[in-house]
């Protein structure tokens, strides 16, 4: 068997995704307690589809908190998994670079030297300073306390309405009718399109999240024709915002006329319009379906929350910790160094496990249960840290805590009734499907 074709390399891209995740079978019922570390896989997407990745990473803080991956389905790579670690990783973005033409911010994406602008997108949360700090400052206000503060009133109302459209006395995914749906109705307005082209947009978003799932593309290249649609739907709306006189306050607009960004190439706006879906979609529905779910699994948190709606605001941060809708932000070494007794070398991918930081004990006490009056509660790893810390986590955080505002004035509950599915990806910790039931 070989296993030399993992997903960071040009070949994979046009491999039967049958044949190549055929080399990489995993047993998810291990107990990863009886594995040797060198047979550690944390990246495997299989074991965040079957919710089972949490105990390794528990393992590996406790006994390899740095730890070398020699193979694995995105190539070899460094697993950061405690918390104080990844923050001072990615605090160093002099030495640890997210540049996208050394393999960029996921574990399985390809360095290169003369980029295929089919399957390279620029984007740049994926650009070190100073093209990063250029190309964010012209999307950034709109994602300022005072931009946030005027969406509000437009996210409750959407809000209301979605809730008060929800079944009564019967189970229906919660996932679908409220996650996607609020998600996708304030992505539709930043971008100032019609609200009926929010399902393209989810359609694009679920595109990149299972680019390599084999139940969704033949090839990864199968996924990338998908993505290229979303390049031909926004190079018209980028047309149409040109032909105004004065910019709009929207982020096409804010692209189309800021000056590090009204001359990219086709390739890299698509990048740029991807990581704005993704960053105002996934991140945010994940979080409002892992919400619900943690407050099932947790009902004297539940109760807490009936009994006082004043938590609900660090509940909203503990949603996004608990949960941890990024799983991983992946990192290249610039030179060799050292790092915790552990010799890196100029090249090596780093993957800082957010998702494992959020569980480390020793920042975060009983971080394994989920307390929705948690003292320190913003002190987590969901939206990342330093010049890279997600720009619109305050819009995330103020969707979730309307959100449950009117959830509390309509519900006495809202119980899970059944098992969820997860995604099927070691970077985005979704949940694709979450059964639920609200009693009338």
């Amino acid at each position: 068997m070989a296993k030399e074709e993992h997903l960071g390399s040009y070949d994979a891209f046009k491999t039967n995704l049958s044949d190549l995740w055929a080399n990489w079978e995993i047993d998810v019922d291990q107990d990863p307690y009886t594995l040797p570390l060198d047979d550690f896989m944390c990246s495997h997407p299989y074991l965040f589809r079957e919710h089972k990745v949490l105990p390794y990473f528990e393992r590996l803080r406790a006994e390899a908190p740095v730890h070398f991956t020699a193979s694995s389905p995105v190539g070899p790579y460094w697993d950061i998994t405690k918390f104080n670690d990844i923050v001072e990783i990615e605090k160093d973005f002099k030495t640890f670079s997210s540049e996208m033409k050394y393999g960029g911010i996921t574990l399985g994406g390809v360095p290169y030297d003369n980029p295929d602008p089919t399957f390279s997108l620029p984007m740049f949360i994926a650009m070190d300073p100073p093209k990063h700090d250029d190309q964010r400052k012209i999307v950034q206000p709109k994602f300022t306390q005072g931009a946030i503060n005027e969406l509000e009133q437009d996210i409750r109302r959407r809000a209301q309405a979605i809730l008060d459209g929800l079944p009564r006395n019967e189970t229906f995914n919660w996932v679908e009718h409220v996650s996607r749906e609020l998600t996708g109705q304030m992505l539709a307005q930043l971008f100032d399109i019609p609200q009926e082209d929010r399902f393209q947009l989810l359609k694009w978003s679920d595109t990149i999240q299972n680019a390599s799932n084999v139940e969704h593309f033949n090839t990864i290249e199968d996924a990338f024709k998908v993505l290229w649609e979303c390049h031909t739907y926004f190079a018209e709306v980028w047309q149409e915002k040109l032909k105004q006189k004065e910019p709009g306050n929207d982020l096409v607009s804010m692209l189309a006329f800021g000056e590090a960004t009204k001359d990219m190439p086709p390739n890299e706006y698509l990048g740029n319009v991807l990581l704005l879906i993704v960053a105002g979609n996934d991140t945010t529905r994940n979080s409002i379906s892992g919400g619900l779910l943690a407050l099932n699994e947790f009902p004297d948190q539940y109760t807490k929350l009936k009994n006082d709606r004043g938590v609900i605001p660090g509940m909203v941060s503990e949603m996004i910790r608990f949960q941890s809708p990024v799983a991983h932000m992946a990192r290249t070494a610039l030179r060799d160094t050292e790092f915790r007794g552990h010799e890196i070398k100029e090249g090596d991918r780093i993957a800082l496990w957010y998702i494992s930081g959020n569980r480390d004990e020793e920042v975060i006490p009983h971080a394994n249960e989920f307390i929705i009056d948690r003292p320190n509660v913003r002190n987590h790893l969901g939206f990342g840290v330093g010049i890279h810390r997600c720009m619109g986590s305050r819009l995330g955080e103020m969707q979730l805590r309307v959100l449950w505002e009117e959830i509390e004035d309509r519900f006495e509950r809202i119980e899970v009734d059944g098992d969820p599915k997860y995604l099927q990806s070691a970077f985005i910790n979704g949940i694709r499907e979450l059964p639920v039931r609200i009693a009338a």
